[in-house]
């Protein structure tokens, strides 16, 4: 995938300032970063399709060609699951794909995606998926993400540099110390070059993008975030946008596009009070995001610093545990079923005292279970949270099992 990609900054540099490195680092970062999340966004379509089954065992002429897709059928199924507008977007999604190496048909004998009874295959499917060393150095960085989000540690905190507050910061020393811990690496020299691979990579960055990465005082973050649920259009932007993503809570989302103004996240109405939602088994991008609030994931590494901020609450008002449970009041209490699928739950939690649902996604576990904004979070798998914040929430559901049960409270229309 990342085959030709000119290597960058071969030996170790000093702690500089990032103005210094100038636009090569800038716009190969950019193109590393781009690439990575089309990675990403393939990897979720292929878990999708093998829970629905889209990908199975094939025959044709009498031979057997194992998980494949027919190109006609996966048209159909992105189009009824609002994964594409049309025949001709669909296309064009799957030929990114194919162009980034992630798919192929399955005889090598079309270099076009056609929306023809044709088997096509994702690489990692037949082992065929190209392992250069870009690619390494990206499942390298996702494998340390996942670590670090998945396993209790100190590592990541709020923390002050250059008159900033930054939340979910790495201190490179520590950082340093960890690696070495965990075995990713066998001397700090070792681990500061890989550092400074993830920063020229777009995975880390420093928090002013002031600096390369020196093994260190100097505080970083995780400027990617693997676990987002990607939509599948995505992949055709030209160039890596600023996708603001919450870091509120374990159930990544994107927001709507921006550029027409309209900032808010899509929500769906509840069907059903009780509702059981299959889904494909966790793998290693699912469950969590980073920290509270929302970062700026620019590809420019010599922009302005990544702005923290917390966005506007969907809530009206707030209310207090009290109000929520008097008798004959003015909400009522529903319960859902969630089950986690291949990206996490689908919504987002704020709050506290009680902690409620700020965002939603429409092509989540937790919007097809019925959940939708501003309801208010009672207990989660019978543990009544009405007094904690969404932090606290958040956790309880990460460290939980799969198959989340919540009971809220929504407001009688």
């Amino acid at each position: 995938m990342y085959t030709g990609f000119v290597k960058i900054f071969a030996s170790t540099i000093s702690c500089i300032e990032m103005d210094g490195i100038g636009n090569t680092m800038q716009k190969k970062a950019a193109e590393l970063e781009r690439m990575a999340e089309v990675l990403v966004t393939g990897e979720q379509l292929r878990l999708r399709l093998h829970e629905a089954k889209v990908i199975k065992d094939r025959r044709h002429h009498l031979r057997t060609y194992p998980n494949c897709f027919v190109a006609k059928e996966l048209i159909d199924w992105l189009i009824e699951h609002k994964e594409a507008s049309d025949r001709e977007t669909a296309i064009r999604i799957m030929q990114r794909l194919l162009d980034q190496s992630i798919i192929h048909h399955v005889c090598d004998e079309h270099k076009e995606f056609k929306d023809l009874k044709l088997f096509y295959r994702f690489r990692k499917d037949d082992g065929t998926f190209p392992l250069d060393n870009e690619a390494k150095v990206f499942m390298r960085g996702q494998r340390i993400y996942e670590k670090l989000m998945n396993t209790e540690n100190t590592l990541l905190q709020t923390r002050d540099e250059d008159s900033g507050t930054f939340e979910r910061t790495l201190v490179a020393s520590e950082f340093v110390d960890w690696l070495l811990q965990e075995g990713e690496m066998a001397t700090r020299e070792e681990a500061e070059r890989l550092g400074r691979r993830l920063l020229e990579h777009g995975i880390i960055q420093h928090v002013t993008n002031k600096h390369h990465f020196v093994d260190g005082g100097l505080l970083y973050q995780f400027r990617m975030n693997f676990r987002r649920r990607r939509r599948l259009m995505e992949v055709l932007n030209e160039r890596c946008r600023a996708i603001p993503e919450s870091q509120d809570s374990p159930f990544c989302l994107r927001k709507q596009n921006s550029e027409g103004g309209n900032t808010s996240f899509l929500s769906v109405s509840p069907s059903k009070e009780i509702k059981v939602v299959s889904a494909v088994r966790r793998s290693s991008m699912s469950s969590s995001c980073g920290s509270s609030g929302y970062y700026s994931s620019s590809p420019t590494l010599s922009s302005s610093p990544p702005v923290l901020c917390n966005p506007k609450s969907v809530l009206k008002r707030q209310v207090n545990p009290e109000e929520l449970q008097t008798p004959g009041g003015a909400y009522i209490k529903k319960t859902f079923t969630i089950v986690g699928d291949a990206v996490g739950w689908g919504f987002v939690v704020r709050g506290s005292k009680p902690c409620h649902i700020q965002a939603v996604d429409p092509s989540g576990p937790a919007a097809a279970a019925g959940m939708k904004v501003c309801q208010f979070v009672v207990s989660v798998n019978g543990l009544n949270v009405l007094s904690l914040d969404y932090r606290t929430v958040s956790n309880l559901i990460l460290t939980g099992p799969r198959t989340v049960v919540m009971e809220v409270m929504e407001e009688i229309d």
